[in-house]
């Protein structure tokens, strides 16, 4: 299968080399690699070109946007841009964060997900960060979810969810959308990715709304937003978060925010956390 990644970076001087160089050991090589430098100003440009002289199928874009890190819409404005510069040969597209080590059969094993089921229309292995001198699981969702670090598309699934969406929460509907078409989803657990920069660390103040404003967005209600506010500000172990969600939510409410899916979507997106939110008790 041909996979095409794109790795929007910004600062990301101290990781994209160990990025990439995982990439590069892969046994099965991706057709194209597109990292999109994103507005850096530390060596991110230089270790990318060295990376692109090397390998053919590695190229560099430089891209001039804010400085901010709005979790979101800057990563996915810089996505696009990666995008437009690639051609429509692909099977797989993924959009990879830059600070992430590959096991070296990574590729391989996610193409034989694919391969071996047509209604696949996503696939990831999972997240680890370094804690006290071991990898440990960053357990900030649930196992069946797709991090926004490592997200894998069949290209027909990628197309019918209408892409990605520049906006906080991505990442979580276009798995809804992928469902409300009738994609499966799956996560390997035995898919081991080294995150080197925990999520999170590099958002500023002023998106700490953003997450409620998202829920809004997706067309949760009331009742959906507080009890996954709650649970994620639980599981970052902060109820001062939990308030900025309602807040943020709230905020979007009550200033029309435009919704990320349509009513149809909207009602078949909460019938499904509320299943998911019943086998749970």
């Amino acid at each position: 299968m041909n996979f095409y990644i794109i790795i929007p970076a910004h600062n990301e001087d101290d990781y994209i080399g160990k990025t990439l160089e995982s990439l590069t050991q892969q046994t099965l090589l991706p057709k194209a690699v597109i990292v999109v430098n994103d507005n850096s100003t530390d060596n991110t440009q230089t270790i990318a070109e060295d990376y692109a002289i090397k390998h053919q199928w590695i190229k560099v874009i430089n891209s001039t946007s804010s400085n901010k890190h709005l979790p979101g819409s800057k990563i996915i404005k810089a996505f696009y841009k990666g995008l437009a510069a690639l051609d429509n040969d692909y099977d797989v597209i993924c959009k990879f964060d830059a600070d992430l080590i590959f096991p070296v059969n990574y590729l391989e094993i996610i193409s034989k997900h694919f391969k071996s089921n047509p209604k696949l229309g996503m696939a990831s292995g999972f997240c680890y960060i370094e804690k006290n001198n071991s990898w440990v699981l960053e357990n900030l969702t649930n196992k069946d979810h797709i991090r926004g670090a490592l997200k894998t598309y069949r290209k027909a699934c990628f197309n019918q969810i209408g892409q990605l969406k520049a906006s906080m929460g991505w990442d979580t509907v276009d798995e809804l959308l992928a469902k409300y078409y009738g994609w499966d989803i799956f996560t390997d657990e035995s898919l081991h990715v080294k995150h080197l920069k925990p999520t999170g660390q590099s958002y500023n103040k002023a998106s700490k709304y953003l997450q409620g404003e998202a829920m809004h967005k997706m067309r949760y209600g009331f009742s959906i937003t507080f009890i996954s506010a709650l649970k994620l500000a639980y599981k970052k172990k902060s109820i001062k978060l939990f308030r900025d969600y309602m807040s943020g939510y709230f905020r979007a409410k009550s200033n029309n925010v435009d919704y990320l899916v349509s009513k149809e979507e909207g009602q078949f997106i909460r019938d499904l956390r509320w299943k998911g939110i019943k086998e749970k008790f």
